[in-house]
């Protein structure tokens, strides 16, 4: 990665996506049923990095790897996910690059059925 694209300005976090955190909520029998709580609306930089088809339960599925930066927000970690109206990320890894708190870097899949 160049010094360049570490740096990110304000400028090119154009997409406006949601963050949100893992839930579960009881079923009723002993279980849970998992879904999402909003924690913030962020402005994010969104790059597409690869993709793949796999197969999950007998149907063939694409797989989207992007990576995702916005400014810097405590608690965001793996287990979450980004969205819009069309797309889902699920964030896999994050990282601080050069420690400063000035902005995230998330390693995110986007699956497509």
């Amino acid at each position: 990665m160049s010094e360049r694209s570490m740096r990110s300005p304000v400028g090119t976090m154009r997409r406006r996506l949601l963050l949100e955190r893992p839930v579960g909520t009881p079923d009723g029998i002993g279980g849970e049923t998992r879904g999402y709580a909003l924690v913030a609306a962020v402005w994010a930089q969104v790059e597409w990095l690869s993709g793949e088809e796999r197969w999950r339960a007998g149907r063939p599925e694409q797989a989207l790897s992007h990576r995702i930066s916005l400014r810097w927000w405590a608690g965001v970690d793996a287990g979450q996910r980004l969205r819009d109206a069309t797309q889902v990320f699920e964030i896999r890894a994050v990282a601080d690059p050069d420690g400063g708190r000035r902005r995230l870097v998330c390693l995110a899949e986007e699956v497509r059925p």
